[in-house]
């Protein structure tokens, strides 16, 4: 099959995605800071950087650290804050022709409700989806308990359904023993999908100085050292709620990558911690996944959605009997 036969073209619940390649929220900034690296009209989308009600500066450097196979950040949710992000930051968005979704997030269960309110009321068409972040490990204020209590997810998520008319997608931590139970709980209040998974926990210590390599002690662990982990949850959630937008990420890298996590339940992905060293991966990895698909000889990404297929059943064999001894000599 050539490339040019493979669809890409694809269905997020209603929403019609070009391409299921789209970037993550925290590490693509607004979008335009990248417009030098590549054609953004190319990729299936953006998610922008958790965006709160008013202003944040963020946490106190330093805030990120190279680890093995991955990135530790304690950015803190810096943002410009809806007004600004509304009037300076959504308009060149909205222009570009791909899925815009708006990662938000609040201190507390008010200022959820309120920022939702407000990004929807001052969208003006411009926003495809909100992307609820109730996972963030930075949040001092509440952001830990919302993302990791079903019951304080379920009203948080209901609550901010109910002011605006844009699909929420609530982007999930990893950091709960009970992943699908989330899922379930953010889905019966209303959510249009789920994003799967955010950053892992961890801290990494200078012995020289005795100190962490981030000032906050903690942060959120990231990159090709958790995508085992999120391959993992996409597949434990779509196959206990099968159907439910998934957006998963987790170290995707390459369009293997890509179609790996199709492959175990997700509906589309998001390219996180790859834009740091390589600023144009989101096309890079559209055309990877395009080529793979075809050799492959998967038409298009339904088809690829939700296909993994059991091994085959091994048959047990009899322990091996010690060999028989030749006539005449010594056991």
């Amino acid at each position: 099959m050539a490339p040019e036969q493979v669809e890409l073209g694809c269905a997020f619940g209603p929403l019609a995605l070009r391409s299921p390649i789209l970037t993550a929220s925290g590490c693509f900034a607004y979008g335009q800071q990248f417009e030098q690296f590549m054609d953004l009209r190319q990729i299936g989308g953006l998610s922008t950087k958790g965006i709160s009600p008013l202003p944040r500066h963020g946490n106190p450097l330093p805030r990120i650290y190279e680890t093995a196979s991955g990135m530790l950040n304690s950015i803190g949710l810096e943002n410009v804050g809806c007004e600004v992000f509304l009037t300076e930051k959504l308009p060149f968005l909205a222009g570009l022709g791909v899925s815009v979704w708006v990662n938000f997030f609040g201190t507390d269960f008010k200022t959820y409700v309120e920022c939702a309110r407000t990004l929807g009321e001052g969208a003006g068409g411009g926003i495809d989806v909100l992307e609820m972040n109730i996972s963030c490990p930075n949040i001092k204020k509440g952001g830990i308990e919302f993302g990791t209590v079903p019951e304080v997810a379920h009203r948080l998520t209901k609550a901010c359904v109910e002011v605006t008319d844009i699909p929420i997608v609530v982007k999930l931590t990893p950091n709960v023993s009970d992943v699908v139970g989330m899922a379930d709980a953010v889905k019966q209040a209303g959510a249009a999908g789920v994003s799967l998974i955010n950053t892992i926990t961890g801290m990494a210590v200078d012995v020289r100085s005795r100190r962490s390599r981030i000032a906050t002690t903690y942060g959120g662990l990231s990159g090709p050292a958790i995508k085992p982990v999120a391959l993992r949850m996409v597949h434990q959630v779509a196959s206990a709620l099968p159907g439910f937008p998934i957006c998963g990420m987790g170290g995707i890298l390459s369009g293997e990558d890509a179609l790996e996590f199709l492959i175990a339940g997700a509906h589309c992905v998001q390219l996180g911690t790859i834009n740091f060293s390589d600023p144009g991966a989101a096309v890079r990895v559209t055309h990877e996944l395009r080529e793979l698909m075809a050799t492959l000889g998967i038409r298009s990404v339904a088809e690829a959605v939700a296909t993994l297929q059991p091994h085959p059943a091994e048959p047990v064999f009899a322990a091996a009997r010690p060999a028989a001894q030749p006539e005449g000599e010594p056991s």
